[in-house]
């Protein structure tokens, strides 16, 4: 059974999948990566940070105190009920997760993630399955093997949090073409041409296979050894 002491804790291969707002394809890119390596027994999981006024019991408007109810986990039991953590589900992953905390709270988070990632490899009574998670604010806690960022210049809204983790990328996912960053678009999706130049990309509509780039890097963290502490 892994230790609780965080020196002796398991080391995971972890893929991070973020991107600049919502509704541009995090969702399906993590179900992609899941359906594209059937053979892997992955762990999956979604990481949300509700706005002040609401209750990350149940994501429902409350009137808890701010340092009340302020994380939850739970484990997906169905592939149909609605939820992402139910696609990553039905796309192939053995356990799926969704963790939630009110905004700024993550850190208060971590423990029950800890505590939920031990208990399933416990009950497996195995080594770390490969884990792949979407989510930005992680970021804030943990270098990932790999983090996959996706674009859509179709979406004008860009947090500055996002921004700043675009340099952290690994690979950015872009739902338009490269040249679609480049023209007359928002202010947001003239991305520095060195970010462009120097990062991977590939460029991946919605109900495409995963590129196979991203593929080969994929790969490539599966057979590393597995180096990521929660």
């Amino acid at each position: 059974m892994p230790s609780s002491d965080k020196s002796d804790s398991p080391r995971w291969r972890v893929i991070v999948v973020g991107g600049h707002t919502r509704s541009i394809g995090k969702t399906q890119l993590v179900c992609d990566v899941i359906g594209a390596f059937a053979h892997i027994k992955w762990l999956a999981g979604k990481i949300t940070q509700y706005g002040h006024g609401v209750c990350a019991q149940n994501g429902d408007n409350c009137d808890c105190a701010p340092t009340d109810h302020v994380c939850a986990i739970s484990w997906e039991t169905q592939t149909d009920s609605g939820t992402d953590s139910a696609r990553f589900l039905a796309a192939g992953a053995r356990q799926s997760f969704w963790l939630r905390t009110k905004q700024g709270f993550l850190a208060e988070g971590l423990p029950l993630l800890r505590a939920a990632l031990r208990e399933a490899i416990d009950q497996a009574n195995s080594e770390p399955p490969p884990l792949i998670v979407e989510s930005n604010s992680l970021l804030q806690f943990l270098k990932p093997s790999l983090y996959l960022v996706v674009l859509d210049p179709a979406r004008d809204d860009f947090k500055d949090s996002a921004r700043a983790a675009l340099y952290r990328a690994d690979a950015l996912v872009l739902r338009g073409t490269p040249e679609t960053f480049q023209t007359d678009n928002p202010a947001w999706t003239k991305l520095p041409s060195r970010l462009l130049r120097e990062k991977p990309t590939v460029t991946q509509r919605e109900g495409q296979p995963l590129p196979e780039p991203l593929h080969v890097l994929i790969q490539r963290i599966l057979e590393a050894p597995p180096g990521v502490s929660i």
